[in-house]
């Protein structure tokens, strides 16, 4: 019943991260202009603005709503302007009720007590992850928009997490050197190139995922995740030529992914290492 529950509330709120990042990006544009449409923007509103159709600008009804089931019933297109929407909308859905399941299935500790609220925050959290995924990859871009609500988000799932720890100031210790060392790696790279190998929001996601994960070591594992797993799809990109040598990949996702990864396998990883590598 609990997995039912989280599949429908992750095609929801995946279906609001399409919405959210779409309005976000539509927002900057008109800001841009010299002459704003005002009634646009207003339209935009994420809180008040109807949902409409990214091509026609047509408000959307209930029945194109519903997650994965309205763009499959409607083939990928516009039930108004009959132009294509994206595979990436329900692919977006997918994903995030795929992770939330992922989420509960191997949560690394019991949910009672207040893991409880630890587990609904990193939901939250990884609503925000979803957007900034999705943004990065679309747009190369980490807008502060969302990155400073995530930053609340992180601090207060830190925060619970340290209160309700066997020892509060070991704790709070590891996750100051968390975040040290999960942005510090990526201002120290953002200054030496002058932003030309990675992007300031990379260096404040850097900080924030620091905070989530909570232990210096499970920062440098996500740091190293991240880098292995953009490797290994730049990789078979630049052989195939798909890729250029002067080509830039959004980075962000990697670290995002490396963190879902680390949130949940952390500990079995580390202690594999350890075990395997320091004898421990």
């Amino acid at each position: 019943m609990i997995i039912v529950a989280l599949i429908v509330i992750g095609l929801a709120l995946g279906s609001f991260v399409n919405a959210l990042v779409w309005r976000m990006h539509e927002q900057e544009r008109e800001d841009s202009k010299k002459k704003s449409d005002r009634d646009y923007l207003k339209a935009l509103s994420i809180s008040k603005g109807r949902s409409m159709c990214p091509h026609c600008k047509h408000d959307l009804a209930i029945k194109d709503l519903i997650p994965v089931l309205s763009w499959s019933l409607l083939r990928g297109k516009c039930r108004y302007c009959y132009k294509p929407i994206g595979s990436q909308y329900p692919l977006v859905e997918l994903a995030t009720a795929a992770v939330f399941v992922i989420s509960y299935i191997w949560w690394p500790v019991s949910l009672h007590g207040s893991h409880v609220a630890v587990f609904g925050l990193w939901l939250v959290l990884l609503t925000g992850l979803m957007a900034l995924l999705v943004y990065d990859l679309r747009w190369k871009l980490l807008p502060n928009r969302i990155i400073y609500p995530l930053g609340v988000v992180a601090a207060l799932l830190a925060a619970l997490e340290i209160f309700t720890a066997t020892r509060p100031f070991t704790a709070a210790v590891n996750t100051l050197f968390a975040v040290l060392v999960g942005g510090g790696i990526f201002y120290g790279l953002f200054q030496v190139s002058k932003g030309k190998w990675i992007g300031g929001g990379d260096v404040k996601l850097g900080w924030l995922l620091g905070l989530v994960v909570g232990t210096p070591a499970r920062s440098v594992l996500f740091i190293f995740l991240a880098a292995l797993l953009g490797t290994l799809v730049s990789l078979p990109l630049l052989g195939t030529h798909r890729l250029k040598r002067t080509s830039t990949i959004p980075f962000g996702p990697f670290l995002i992914i490396a963190t879902i990864i680390v949130q949940l396998f952390g500990h079995i990883i580390l202690h594999w290492y350890q075990r395997t590598f320091l004898n421990v």
